[in-house]
């Protein structure tokens, strides 16, 4: 038997609860391995001493997700008692079978011979330890709005404004005024759109036009409006169905936050020195100089970023206070982390215990690019935004080369690395305000209409980036955040676009096959894919010829591009119900 690549761990996302009732247990193997079954019981079922006979009840497990090197098999079982002691029993292509317990793989004879058998346990299903989230956002479809780009009402603006049309000296310094009263009358049009969910970046005090250097995190910037305006905007969408997330950015502030300003006039008799990681005393106030000399720690060494110390418990209260105010003063519904995994994780979980005890139902979402299943274990997060998701699945796409079945290990990669509750809820992008919009990266319309259809109909809650709706076109920061073009709205020159981006959004929506985080890829051939969720069916052809396809019986169609008379043509996407 071929031994490498076989690993589980009796906790994390091997062996958790996924309810008060109901343990899952996932074990990894290679390719080799046909065949697995769970041994478990009660380590206790026939007695405290560790003579007393114990053999387990067998339960076969399911090839759960096939990688390109390695299978998960996975079993949920209902522990009786909340405990559950285990071993596996694997199996081989040439029915060779050896046991796995906790101290290693051993063979039939030797584990039939130890006297002292190393069992997999599984202590107790404590109920405050179960990943929980807030069961609206597995339904929900968001829609991201960067607010100095998305929507201008008249009002007053302190520097200069660029024509929201002119893109000619585009850049980081440039303000286009974009505001939350202009947002608060887009609501309608979001709405009709479909989307039930927005989240906004930055909208605090701060003099760069993305205000991810917050110089006041309880007043709204004064170009964006007011605190009252925020109050209004969340009250309308609240009315229209409409949830609302808001940017924190805990991680770093800005240079005119008090508490910096503080340290700069006062350094070491200030108070506030350990709030920050300052390094060189005679010349951490140097500005327009990157940090790289470590005079002091800054976000991506941007002197006008400087770190904060989330490990100094003053810093996460003041910080757990403004998200609280924030809940407070606008009844928000959500709150996303900027930089989610460098702040520190007693942080995240007072964050999660103070603001969860507050308002049960908040959403809390950390920025991390990479695995997160550590920020995932039920006291930290809820979400993450999906960036191995963007990368993998775009990958596809940007080359060619690569098979339906590529796209089936991308897909399943993603999913096995977070617990089952996660999948559920986690954050699903293709484009945002730090990348190139969708439809620049794959440069191809198709592609963009199978992609919406990949986001609408996989496990997760899905969001798009303002101007998505109708194909928005932008490069990498900063060009992805052009200023919204009403003026195609208006034109109604990507009428079909928008109509097809809503029919989606609806569709995922209003049919509750989309929910929980089951799916199984039917077919992967040449790059021609099928995969269903819950008797939803959804083709997808990336070939360069067209494709046949053929039901038992005449189904209902949910979504449709490119096929006709049984011919999904090259490029096209169909959703059906079985």
């Amino acid at each position: 038997m071929v031994l490498e690549g076989i690993s589980h761990i009796s906790g994390f996302n091997d062996c958790y609860a996924y309810n008060k009732d109901e343990l899952i247990v996932n074990i990894r193997t290679n390719k080799t391995i046909k065949k697995v079954t769970l041994y478990a019981d009660d380590p206790y079922i026939n007695g405290c001493s560790t003579s007393a006979p114990w053999d387990g009840q067998p339960f076969e497990m399911q090839l759960k997700y096939e990688l390109k090197h390695e299978y998960i098999y996975s079993v949920t079982v209902k522990p009786k008692y909340k405990r559950l002691q285990y071993y596996f029993r694997l199996t081989d292509v040439n029915n060779e079978t050896m046991v796995y317990q906790e101290s290693g793989i051993v063979t039939e004879e030797e584990f039939k011979k130890n006297l002292f058998k190393e069992y997999f346990k599984f202590a107790w299903m404590n109920e405050a330890d179960i990943s929980v989230h807030p069961k609206w956002v597995e339904n929900t479809y968001w829609y991201q709005i960067f607010p100095d780009r998305f929507s201008r009402e008249e009002a007053p603006f302190e520097g200069n404004l660029s024509k929201w049309d002119d893109l000619s000296s585009f850049g980081h310094n440039v303000f286009y005024g974009g505001n939350l009263k202009g947002a608060m009358n887009r609501l309608e049009y979001l709405h009709d759109l479909g989307v039930n969910g927005i989240y906004f970046n930055p909208l605090f005090v701060s003099d760069s036009n993305h205000k991810y250097n917050i110089d006041d995190y309880l007043h709204i910037d004064p170009n964006f409006g007011s605190n009252v305006d925020l109050k209004l905007l969340v009250e309308k969408a609240h009315s229209l169905g409409i949830r609302v997330m808001i940017d924190a950015v805990f991680n770093h502030s800005g240079l005119g936050f008090f508490a910096w300003k503080d340290v700069v006039e006062n350094k070491r008799k200030s108070k506030y020195y350990d709030w920050f990681y300052i390094n060189d005393d005679e010349n951490f106030t140097i500005t327009h100089k990157s940090t790289k000399d470590s005079r002091f720690y800054s976000f991506a060494f941007v002197d006008n970023m400087p770190k904060l110390n989330t490990n100094n418990p003053e810093v996460m209260e003041y910080f757990v206070n403004v998200c609280k105010k924030w809940i407070d003063m606008w009844n928000i519904d959500g709150i996303r982390f900027d930089v989610g995994n460098e702040i520190s994780h007693a942080f995240i979980k007072k964050l999660h215990s103070e603001l969860k005890a507050y308002r049960r139902d908040i959403f809390l979402l950390g920025e991390i690019w990479v695995n997160s299943s550590q920020y995932l274990q039920g006291d930290e997060y809820d979400s993450v935004m999906n960036y191995p998701y963007l990368e993998n699945l775009s990958n596809f796409y940007l080359d060619k080369s690569k098979s339906a079945d590529d796209f089936k290990y991308a897909v399943n990669f993603c999913y096995s690395m977070y617990q089952k509750q996660v999948n559920e809820n986690i954050f699903n992008l293709f484009d945002s305000h730090d990348i190139g919009r969708m439809y620049t990266r794959v440069n191809n319309y198709d592609y963009f209409i199978q992609m919406l259809v990949i986001l609408s109909t996989l496990p997760g809650s899905p969001c798009i980036y303002y101007g998505t709706e109708i194909a928005m076109e932008g490069e990498n920061d900063p060009y992805c955040r052009y200023p919204m073009r009403w003026d195609i709205i208006e034109d109604k020159s990507r009428d079909e676009t928008f109509r097809q981006v809503h029919s989606l959004i609806r569709m995922r929506i209003d049919n509750h096959e989309f929910l929980g985080d089951d799916y199984r890829f039917v077919q992967t051939e040449g790059r021609f894919i099928v995969y269903e969720r819950n008797g939803i069916r959804i083709y997808l052809n990336a070939e360069e010829n067209d494709r046949a396809v053929s039901f038992g019986k005449e189904p209902e169609v949910l979504f449709s591009y490119k096929f006709s008379d049984g011919i999904l043509k090259a490029g096209g996407a169909l959703v059906v119900r079985l």
